[in-house]
């Protein structure tokens, strides 16, 4: 039997938010179309502006010298943001996308793994339909990026149908990539030298568009589903033990919290650039949990 629970909103008035994250006590995210990225308090509170991206952000992650990696989505570009605030370029992706770039993580060890969208969504959904993004032959895919911490690729992995959130196991050794269009997890073997190996599937989670993913300590993964108002914690081979259901569509999700147990939710109405860019629908959504997210002892 599936747990079920419901969230409180914590933040309203965003374009569209991506890529929660959870670090030194404050929730960090993007919005696309203010154009920058942001943090909060705990309770939603006190929004700080951290770095603005003129060209959409997308994907966060840091490096272990504490700088911030950045994708910027519509010139396919990774800036980085050192320490003392200088932004930079850590890489150039652009070659490898088939569209906007668009969700990443982070090692510890400081080796990116990025996405993309492979196709212009909006002219596919006006010129087929949202239906066709699931069926057969679907949309086009495209490649996963991998960069070694001084921004050089090192790794281009193809046959990936819009590779969206990614989540790397507490071990480091496994990553897991949601592949939107495919309603299923992918999950690859990393090596010692960042490269990815080994390909299989997680979980095959049938009409369930996943979206953004975070992790537990339990080795469970947490789904947003972009087409319905909620996310689901599933486990290896697919089985859902638990759902949040939100007040918006789900989009993103990240653990957080002084004890892990908070999950975060980014949600809005639509992901529609014409009406996501020019409305303030989106929110930021909580829950408590009952198993932690990694990395916070």
């Amino acid at each position: 039997m599936t747990n079920e629970a419901h969230t409180r909103t914590l933040r309203t008035q965003l374009r569209f938010g991506e890529a929660p994250r959870w670090r030194n006590g404050r929730l960090f995210y993007s919005d696309f179309y203010r154009h920058a990225v942001f943090s909060m308090a705990p309770d939603g509170s006190d929004e700080r502006l951290e770095v603005d991206v003129p060209n959409q952000p997308s994907g966060l992650g840091w490096l272990p010298d504490g700088s911030l990696l950045v994708v910027s989505m519509t010139d396919r570009r990774v800036l980085r943001v050192s320490p003392q605030g200088e932004l930079s370029v850590h890489a150039d992706i652009s070659a490898h996308c088939g569209y906007w770039a668009n969700d990443m993580v982070v090692s510890s060890e400081g080796f990116a793994y990025i996405g993309n969208f492979g196709f212009d969504l909006d002219a596919f959904l006006e010129e087929h339909g949202a239906e066709a993004l699931y069926g057969e032959p679907g949309p086009p895919t495209t490649n996963l990026v991998v960069l070694a911490p001084n921004g050089e690729i090192i790794q281009v992995v193809d046959d990936l149908c819009f590779p969206n959130g990614m989540v790397l196991s507490e071990d480091g050794q496994t990553l897991i990539v949601a592949e939107t269009m495919r309603c299923r997890l992918s999950a690859f073997r990393v090596g010692p030298d960042g490269t990815l190996s080994s390909r299989r599937t997680f979980a095959q989670l049938d009409g369930i568009a996943a979206d953004g993913i975070c992790g537990d300590v339990e080795g469970h993964i947490w789904v947003a589903d972009a087409r319905r108002r909620h996310a689901v914690r599933v486990g290896e081979g697919g089985v859902i033990t638990d759902e949040v259901v939100t007040s918006g569509r789900c989009y993103a999700c990240a653990l957080g919290g002084d004890d892990g147990k908070t999950l975060y939710l980014v949600t809005g109405v639509t992901s529609a650039k014409g009406e996501a860019a020019t409305s303030a629908n989106g929110c930021i959504e909580a829950t408590r949990v009952d198993v932690a997210g990694f990395g916070f002892a």
